[in-house]
């Protein structure tokens, strides 16, 4: 393929070797539908597929996700309950899900076969483009939430797939304390509201919401197509075009993911959450201290990676050390994400008493106020830098596609309209890193995004008998206020919705 040329109603964009891949990417845009495609030629016969779409919810009832389950409970070409199932039964696929992150939805499916990774593309794109979910409401009752009913004496309940899966969720502290985080790091954004689904305000969901949502975000001019491996390449632009995106004309999706707005100063929180009534409360607090960086550079992001290893992860991580000898709790760990538009770093201490909450914060910022005026240990930063530069050539993702963890990558750029190909390219930061080693970088990228940072949240998390317990109490007398205002119809219409 050559650039400028149009295939199939694909026109090429950008051709550009990526040598950190050995490959070639064609970047294209479907010039009728809006839709864009990137296409990896690699000489790897574990072909990857993926379609992707930019999907920042306004609130937490989990639409996204529940979209995401929604889609592949049958379409127009494949009227099935779980199309999704039965190719897990009989596909030769290397890899097959859908996963929700805060701000897209992505669909990816590999496989070494031709024939399969084509009938795989083609189940995926018909469950996006045209599922049954989009004028079946009982799609929506089963994998979202629905009232329960199995007998008309019987207790109205809530039941629906996501909404079970996320009652297991939240019954995690690790997952209760990261909501709270993030709500408080995110109030003005899509990142403050929780894309899974919370179980309290998962049936505020309607399905005209359901519905809207669909309609707004699940168009070819919202998606993202990522090709990958050894294939023919035109006739795969030509199927996608012929049987799906030709259908389609190009619409403006106002889906951006905007920034929150810089702090003035940081937030400390607290929040209980739930233990059993014979538990013990001792030990079970914990903190989170996160910093929101501005969006980065490929060089910062890895900067900050290494960073995050040397300092928290690595045998002799200096801020782990401190954090451990002074008491302030029994298990210290940390992150740095750049998969959302504004990446976060993070130390999260468990084990812990609230009264070490203030504490937390002092010694995380004085030992990194000391980490760079005395400089940080070179030997320890070459090493991370060693085992960062190591993860990316070695490309090991745990028997997962190659492919797969490309297409994951790139969209950490593409879903914020930057440039996907610059997400495969790390040579020439590394070189930056290697210079950074001797020349301050490090200590100023500590200054920078953290010291000087007050874009920033202290939330703790602290145990409270029997919560859990008012909690349930509350929903169940709200459940019985709802029964009681209705007619014996609608409690057996109910019945009779459950059976089915």
């Amino acid at each position: 393929m050559k650039e400028q040329n149009i295939y199939s109603g694909f026109k090429v964009e950008r051709i550009e070797t990526v040598q950190e891949i050995s490959g070639t990417a064609y970047l294209l845009r479907h010039e009728k539908s809006g839709a864009r495609l990137l296409y990896i030629d690699a000489d790897d016969t574990n072909k990857v597929f993926s379609i992707s779409f930019r999907t920042p919810p306004k609130d937490s009832t989990g639409v996204a996700h529940i979209m995401e389950h929604s889609v592949l409970c049958g379409s127009r070409k494949f009227p099935l309950k779980e199309p999704f199932v039965e190719l897990v039964k009989g596909s030769l696929n290397t890899f097959l899900n859908a996963m929700t992150y805060p701000d897209k939805t992505m669909y990816p499916v590999a496989s070494k076969n031709d024939k399969d990774f084509h009938n795989l593309m083609d189940v995926y794109l018909d469950a996006v483009f045209y599922p049954r979910v989009a004028t079946d409401k009982e799609i929506v009752m089963q994998e979202g939430w629905h009232y329960e009913l199995d007998n008309a004496d019987d207790e109205l309940t809530y039941k629906g797939v996501v909404y079970n899966e996320m009652k297991g969720v939240y019954s995690s502290p690790d997952s209760i304390l990261e909501t709270h985080m993030m709500a408080d790091l995110f109030p003005d954004t899509t990142y403050g509201v929780d894309s899974g689904g919370n179980p309290d305000n998962i049936p505020d969901l309607t399905y005209e919401d359901f519905q809207g949502f669909y309609k707004k975000n699940y168009h070819p001019s919202n998606s993202y197509i990522f090709l990958y491996g050894k294939m023919d390449i035109e006739a795969q632009l030509k199927f996608i075009n012929d049987e799906y995106l030709q259908n389609f004309d190009a619409i403006t999706v106002d889906s951006e993911i905007t920034l929150q707005k810089p702090f003035a100063e940081g937030k400390v929180t607290a929040y209980p959450y739930s233990i059993g009534t014979e538990e013990s409360e001792s030990g079970k607090t914990m903190h989170a201290l996160t910093y929101v960086m501005p969006e980065m550079s490929v060089v910062d992001s890895l900067g900050l990676d290494i960073l995050t290893h040397a300092l928290l992860t690595s045998p002799a991580a200096p801020l782990k050390e401190k954090l451990v000898k002074a008491g302030v709790g029994s298990d210290i760990s940390g992150y740095f994400l750049d998969s959302v538009r504004q990446p976060i770093w993070n130390v999260t201490v468990s084990g812990s008493e609230m009264k070490e909450q203030a504490r937390v914060q002092e010694l995380v910022e004085s030992e990194l106020a000391r980490l760079v005026k005395e400089g940080l240990d070179k030997s320890l930063l070459e090493a991370s830098l060693n085992i960062t530069e190591f993860a990316l050539r070695e490309a090991d993702f745990g028997g997962r596609p190659i492919g797969l963890a490309y297409g994951i990558r790139v969209m950490d750029q593409w879903n914020y309209d930057k440039d996907p190909i610059q997400a495969l390219r790390y040579e020439e930061a590394l070189t930056q890193l290697r210079e950074g080693l001797t020349n301050g970088y490090f200590e100023e990228l500590i200054e920078r995004g953290l010291l000087k940072n007050q874009h920033k949240a202290l939330v703790s998390i602290y145990p409270e008998k029997g919560l859990q317990e008012k909690k349930e109490e509350a929903e169940r007398a709200q459940l019985k206020e709802i029964k009681a205002n209705m007619t014996e119809a609608e409690i057996e219409a109910i019945v009779a919705q459950t059976k089915a």
